[in-house]
């Protein structure tokens, strides 16, 4: 019974685990910029160039409005690589200019300024950086950050924001990559006109993204727009994904084979030990078949109580960390280099929950069944002389 209680324990919790890990790497995937949906102009996955930008995107907008469901949310953006540099550093970064109240709703830049404040519509040098890359220029708020990037007449064209804000993030990363300003001054400094990079969808559903997709790749033309899915965007993500499922299998098979030699030890030595007994009862008449029933009711017995103790602790472990979670912030560099979240939040799938029952029940009647059979084999003279 304690075999089966740590075996089904460790399903639902290291299943748990498994799972949370899973979801917060496509939340974090999905708002990081990403939405569920992404409309761009021909070939700028491919190359994210200023060139690649859609210059006239009213088609996009007729679109959007004809075939998103009314509680739909989108944003445009203007996205393009950059270098950001003051008196002393300077390096490689993302140039992302948003809609700030639209953007608020789409992504977690949003919710996610912890100093100074969120950018306003009217922020013409307004500038929102991560925490770690301020740590890495060694600037503070309020301080100059020149932003210079690629403008529309392949010159380069540079502008100097002031920080007003600093926002942290799931993966560092993130905080590193990214620097926000209007859309608005993006397009002044990149002479843009009404231009964009690209615009992000997030549905109220997310099982009718390539329904919408593909309506919308429908209503586009594809000679000058592509429509991209969530799981077309975060490859990495979407592989993940499609691995959980066979390594969780796995590992319920790992578990129940270890669970499986302590079942079948425990009923071969009680039938070992109760071989007089059985050979008194097919002595008196019992048939072959209401030994194997007897044995297996017992094993059935200890496996259904062991179950119902491990799925106890199993549930109660997940919720005793549901609000906390596992910190991994001392292994943060470690657990971003796979995508890992700072922070764990174990997740129930209660399709993991009936597997494991099933798998454990199922299986261990059936690796029961070879001292069921045992027992039944025994003949009542041969049982009864048994010493």
């Amino acid at each position: 019974m304690t075999a089966v209680v740590v075996g089904v324990w460790s399903m639902i919790f290291l299943g748990g685990l498994m799972r949370g890990i899973a979801t917060q790497m496509v939340r974090n995937g999905i708002s990081t910029l990403t939405g569920h949906i992404q409309v761009h102009h021909r070939g700028y996955r491919n190359d994210p160039s200023i060139e690649n930008s859609m210059m006239a995107p009213e088609d996009v907008e007729r679109a959007l409005k004809a075939f998103l469901p009314s509680q739909a949310l989108w944003t445009s953006r203007i996205r393009v690589d950059a270098v950001g540099s003051n008196a002393r550093y300077s390096c490689g970064v993302t140039l992302v200019g948003i809609q700030p109240a639209q953007e608020a709703k789409v992504s977690f830049i949003g919710h996610a300024v912890t100093q100074g404040r969120y950018l306003k519509t009217d922020d013409p040098h307004g500038l929102v950086i991560g925490k770690a890359l301020m740590e890495e220029f060694e600037t503070k708020m309020g301080r100059k950050l020149v932003l210079m990037s690629q403008g529309t007449n392949n010159e380069i064209t540079s502008r100097a924001f002031h920080i007003v804000g600093v926002f942290r993030a799931e993966l560092e990363a993130t905080e590193k990559q990214f620097v926000f300003v209007t859309m608005a001054e993006a397009q002044r400094m990149l002479k843009m006109g009404d231009g964009i990079s690209e615009v992000s969808i997030l549905l109220p559903d997310r099982q009718e993204v390539n329904k919408i997709a593909a309506a919308l790749s429908g209503a586009l033309p594809s000679s000058a727009y592509e429509v991209h899915t969530w799981r077309e965007l975060l490859p990495l993500v979407n592989a993940y994904l499609s691995l959980y499922d066979t390594f969780i299998f796995l590992w319920f098979l790992v578990v129940f084979i270890a669970m499986g030699f302590g079942i079948v030890n425990t009923m071969l030595m009680a039938v070992f030990e109760r071989i007089r007994e059985f050979g008194l009862f097919k002595a008196l008449g019992m048939k072959p078949w209401w030994v194997i029933k007897e044995v297996l009711t017992e094993s059935a017995f200890i496996l259904l109580s062991g179950m119902g103790i491990g799925n106890t602790l199993g549930l109660l472990s997940v919720f005793a960390l549901s609000g906390s979670g596992i910190d991994l912030s001392s292994l943060a560099a470690g657990a971003e280099y796979v995508g890992l979240s700072r922070v764990i939040y174990p997740v129930i799938h209660v399709k993991d929950v009936a597997m494991a029952n099933i798998v454990v029940f199922g299986l261990g009647l059936i690796v029961s069944l070879y001292p069921a059979v045992k027992a039944a084999r025994f003949t009542p003279v041969e049982a009864l002389g048994h010493t």
